[in-house]
């Protein structure tokens, strides 16, 4: 019966044009690699994935055109709020609460919305259609992340520690709230040294970088748990390599790189630090494909 209920919600997930696809079972990881560009609303694929076993369910929300805001609840007696954080904040609700406050914008609690296993809560939001947002961590506050391009959440239906997610208001998810999608904008970044990529002398060279990038990236985002991390640090080994070279503009890969941990599970701070140590270590042994660009 169980397994019946969970196919009904995945199915219903993706008649709203929300991309699905398998996760494994009482889990929150993905059961197949390239989980993002896999994702679908086929519902002949769709069934027959779910024929073959009892997944749980990811949505993948860039392809859904969905950001999800995700209000966490503390993990153990010492996940406390920063100092500095406003009185009577106990979780990501009350985060957001004090966050929309300051803003003097109501808390956006109408539309569709899920409770998670560990008594979180999603927000769903149709993405606004420029900028791309990505995922965030921590950005908007103390427990609160958000889905975006490049990130996933657990669809309602699964159920992860014998707990399940469930709807709790079945709203069509409303537009992402403008005062929430100015503070998700990325700032400008920086004047960068013009390390772009350079123009190739051949086909082949071109076709040797881009398989070392695509080969890097695929490093991490086929990373078993437990070996995420290490994954990504020696991709940023080898790709900080090529940026001392000059092959590869470092802003290109750093964005690359910590997208791809973040879809893996990874938090953006940590996925960054990591990053930027790949990079640096890297940078000390130059790498080139042979004639440069002037």
């Amino acid at each position: 019966m169980h397994h019946q209920d969970t196919l009904r919600a995945v199915l219903r997930s993706a008649d709203q044009g929300w991309h699905v696809f398998p996760l494994v079972s009482g889990a929150k990881s993905p059961a197949i690699r390239a989980w993002e560009t896999r994702a679908t609303t086929d519902t002949e694929r769709i069934a027959a994935c779910w024929a073959v076993g009892d997944f749980n369910y990811g949505i993948a929300a860039g392809p859904s055109r969905l950001v999800v805001v995700d209000l966490d609840v503390p993990k153990h007696a010492d996940d406390v709020p920063p100092a500095g954080a406003p009185t009577g904040v106990t979780d990501g609700a009350n985060t957001l609460a004090a966050l929309a406050d300051d803003h003097g914008e109501p808390y956006p609690s109408a539309t569709y919305t899920v409770r998670t296993a560990s008594g979180g809560t999603h927000l769903y939001f149709t993405a606004p259609t420029a900028p791309a947002l990505r995922n965030t961590a921590g950005a908007l506050g103390w427990k609160i992340d958000t889905r975006a391009h490049g990130g996933y959440v657990v669809g309602a239906g699964s159920t992860v520690g014998g707990n399940r997610y469930t709807v709790v208001d079945d709203a069509p998810p409303a537009p992402l709230p403008r005062w929430l999608t100015t503070l998700l904008t990325p700032a400008p970044l920086p004047p960068q040294r013009p390390v772009a990529v350079p123009v190739f002398a051949d086909d082949r060279r071109g076709t040797y970088l881009d398989a070392a990038f695509n080969g890097e990236v695929r490093r991490v985002e086929s990373a078993r748990e437990g070996g995420r991390n290490n994954a990504l640090y020696q991709a940023a080994v080898a790709l900080g390599q090529l940026v001392a070279g000059g092959e590869l503009g470092e802003t290109e890969v750093a964005e690359t790189l910590t997208t791809a941990a973040i879809g893996r599970g990874l938090a953006e701070p940590d996925a960054r630090r990591t990053v930027a140590s790949g990079l640096r270590a890297g940078a000390k042994r130059p790498r080139s494909f042979g004639r440069r660009a002037a």
